[in-house]
């Protein structure tokens, strides 16, 4: 790898503007409420491009136009299925979520907010809602790591294990020192180049394919089926692909951006901006991997990389059809979409540990600097576990993804969802949720009944035991107080 390679240089400006903007949002942090949802102080365009970069992991520029490239536009229920779980997260969750919180004891976490909503002495909901976020985050962040390391295995023909250290140092650098701003700046910045580079790529493959009518025969000359949404499908395959929309409900790191909008007048036009980036993208990533296998019929002599493996489908077109610099550019947008997902689940989890264990129980009067600099260390902490993990490249951690997003769209989405709508829910409500989404997951994932994907049954069953449990008991006075406070002054100001 010679220190001229124009993809390195372009690597290394990138990592350095990114570190550069954590040292930044370093002077901007000056509490725990700084650290962990940024003062909630970001505007609309922040908040829609940091929830969406952070939604959109390397699978947006690898694993979906590898499934495209493969199968054809069979595979695209999955991005249908995503862009309407996010438009009713946006609709229905965002605002109301952002108002929530505030009247909850201006909760700064999931578990706070849960504990604050449902008034739970005990402790018992912050602790199992902060363990659910623990250990799927924890894996959720080892995928990640995988992710980048494979980006600079193949890039620069590193090492694995050197590959690993190299693409998670700039993310934990700059959320390490600057936290939240840091991680939501810099978001904004990687779906920005995310954009450029799903627009563009998908434009340049067709002029080098001869036009869309040239390429449209290529495509059904290699396999006609390409074409047919119900290719290889069946109903439960359509709905499980689906499903995946049904996640969007419950992941704590695009949560917490609703959670640190400066107002709830931002979210409107906040979700006109995310969900128009979130349809280019989508559009751009399935463009990608179909036009692609146009590209690669007509080229076989360069398709090898990309018969070995679909994913790299992105990477090559960059490789063969770009100026090295500008191929530099693009090959980055793979490494923002790695970082700025990985970035949010580092600091989520950190939130978890500082927040809902650290100061609640451990230290309740610390001050803000311990808290701060304590949540710096867990994000250390937990960057650390989450590399031991992926240290074994054959341990298929990626293949989990989908696991935790279940996980998390099943035991968190349900109660985020109803704790919004419905002030009648009850503490037991919210455990019973949690709980039954989070075991139905396991049991279901384990014995793969139906072929169904486990957060269908998973959403199914917790919204139900919520629903029976609270029917079996009544919220207190000062539940229903704040809920309706909460909701008068969103109605007020939506």
């Amino acid at each position: 790898m010679s220190v001229s390679n124009p993809t390195l240089i372009t690597f290394v400006i990138y990592i350095a503007a990114m570190v550069l903007i954590g040292l930044m949002a370093y002077r901007s942090t000056n509490n725990l409420s700084d650290y962990i949802l940024g003062g909630r102080s970001l505007g609309s365009v922040v908040t829609a491009l940091s929830a969406g970069a952070s939604d959109m992991s390397g699978w947006l520029l690898m694993g979906l136009p590898g499934a495209i490239y493969m199968s054809g536009l069979s595979e695209s229920w999955i991005a249908i299925g995503l862009i309407v779980g996010a438009y009713l997260n946006w609709l229905f969750v965002a605002g109301r979520l952002r108002v929530q919180t505030e009247h909850n004891g201006d909760a700064l976490t999931l578990p706070d907010y849960f504990s604050s909503r449902f008034e739970d002495k005990s402790g018992l909901l912050r602790i199992i809602s902060a363990v659910v976020i623990l250990v799927f985050f924890t894996i959720y962040c080892a995928s990640g790591i995988v992710a980048g390391a494979r980006l600079f295995e193949s890039t620069f023909g590193m090492s694995y294990e050197t590959a690993l250290w190299a693409g998670a140092a700039a993310t934990i650098a700059y959320t390490f020192v600057g936290g939240f701003l840091a991680v939501s700046w810099t978001d904004t910045v990687q779906a920005t180049l995310m954009i450029f580079a799903l627009i563009l790529t998908p434009i340049i493959v067709l002029l080098a394919t001869g036009g869309i009518d040239t390429t449209f025969l290529a495509i059904e000359a290699k396999n006609p089926d390409n074409f047919n949404m119900l290719k290889n499908t069946s109903f439960i395959g359509i709905i499980s692909l689906m499903g995946w929309g049904l996640g969007y409900f419950g992941q704590p790191h695009i949560l917490a951006r609703f959670m640190a909008a400066d107002s709830v007048k931002s979210i409107a036009k906040a979700r006109r901006i995310s969900m128009t980036w979130m349809i280019l993208c989508l559009a751009g990533t399935v463009a990608v991997g179909f036009f692609g296998i146009a590209y690669f019929s007509a080229h076989p002599e360069v398709a090898g990389p990309v018969n070995e493996n679909h994913e790299r489908v992105f990477i090559e077109l960059a490789k063969l059809l770009f100026n090295p610099w500008i191929a530099g550019v693009l090959l980055s947008a793979i490494l923002a979409a790695v970082m700025s997902t990985l970035s949010c689940q580092l600091l989520v989890c950190s939130s978890a540990l500082t927040e809902d264990f650290y100061k609640t129980f451990l230290r309740k009067n610390a001050s803000q600097v311990e808290l701060v600099w304590v949540g710096r260390v867990m994000v250390l902490l937990v960057a650390l576990i989450a590399i031991a993990m992926a240290a074994n490249p054959n341990n298929r951690v990626l293949g989990l993804v989908s696991y935790a997003w279940a996980g998390f769209g099943a035991a968190f989405g349900p109660v985020v969802l109803i704790s919004v709508i419905w002030k009648q829910m009850t503490r037991n409500g919210a455990l019973a949720g949690i709980l039954v989404g989070a075991i139905t997951v396991i049991v279901w994932k384990h014995f793969e009944l139906l072929g169904l994907y486990e957060i269908i049954p998973g959403f199914i069953f917790a919204s139900l035991a919520i629903y029976i449990v609270s029917k079996l008991g009544a919220p207190t006075a000062g539940m229903v107080e704040r809920f309706d406070a909460a909701e008068k002054d969103y109605n007020l100001n939506k």
